[in-house]
């Protein structure tokens, strides 16, 4: 794309692997304003954002991260994604474009029970605006609520030839129905519905246990040595 410009940051401790430095590639889009389509572009090399910072992994002694996408009309869930499904199958979904104090009060209440030693931690109502907003393309929220109770939200981006995962959270209290996994498999829906070839995931870090969930939603493409490799294994 004509005009970008990317830069390294400095190396620091990792997020995801306690023994390794993290170092990003940032995008620098000229005279500062990013495009959509450049975006668009760009997560198909891998990037991904954080608020209005797009970057990706650049680091010189590990290649751990790997961004993960969904063949939409190639996806069939397993045994266990299905039991998801109809565990939460009186649950309604439905996209916002709006965020509002119901959305951080999840997220403040998620990241308190399930990330009080992550970086996010303490939240705030002004980084989690930051985190999530996006003046060159508002994102979408995809919510899942219980009767009147919402118990999740996915930030989506949504682009002409893909969805893409920013992230969920959720309510704690309801873990035992796979909120995690429940959302990307109603973005994956979502998908299907919009004609959008792809989902894209973010990074997948087998290392990290955290991540370990992504590995089930097959066949899947990494990029991997700049270029997006099938992966397929047995799921269920």
């Amino acid at each position: 794309m004509s005009g970008l410009k990317f830069a390294l940051t400095q190396s620091y401790q990792c997020n995801y692997l306690n023994n390794q430095k993290e170092q990003l590639l940032v995008c620098i889009p000229p005279d500062g304003l990013m495009q959509t389509n450049y975006y668009e572009w760009l997560i198909t090399e891998g990037f991904r954002r954080s608020g209005e910072q797009i970057y990706r992994p650049h680091c010189n002694q590990c290649k751990a991260c790997k961004s993960v996408r969904i063949k939409v009309n190639d996806f069939q869930p397993s045994k266990s994604q299905k039991r998801i499904l109809n565990k939460t199958r009186e649950w309604r979904f439905s996209f916002n474009r709006q965020l509002n104090n119901q959305h951080y009060t999840v997220y403040e209440k998620y990241i308190n029970e399930r990330h009080s030693d992550g970086t996010m931690y303490p939240p705030s109502k002004p980084q989690f605006e930051q985190f999530i907003q996006c003046s060159w393309h508002p994102p979408q929220l995809l919510e899942a609520y219980e009767g009147d109770k919402l118990i999740a939200v996915a930030i989506t981006d949504v682009f002409h030839q893909a969805l893409s995962a920013l992230y969920t959270f959720f309510d704690p209290d309801y873990e035992k129905f796979s909120p995690g996994s429940l959302m990307i498999l109603q973005q994956l829906l979502f998908a299907k519905q919009m004609q959008k070839p792809f989902l894209y995931l973010g990074y997948q870090v087998d290392e990290c246990r955290k991540m370990t969930y992504k590995n089930k939603f097959l066949p899947q493409e990494q990029f991997i040595d700049g270029k997006w490799t099938l992966i397929d294994k047995n799921s269920n």
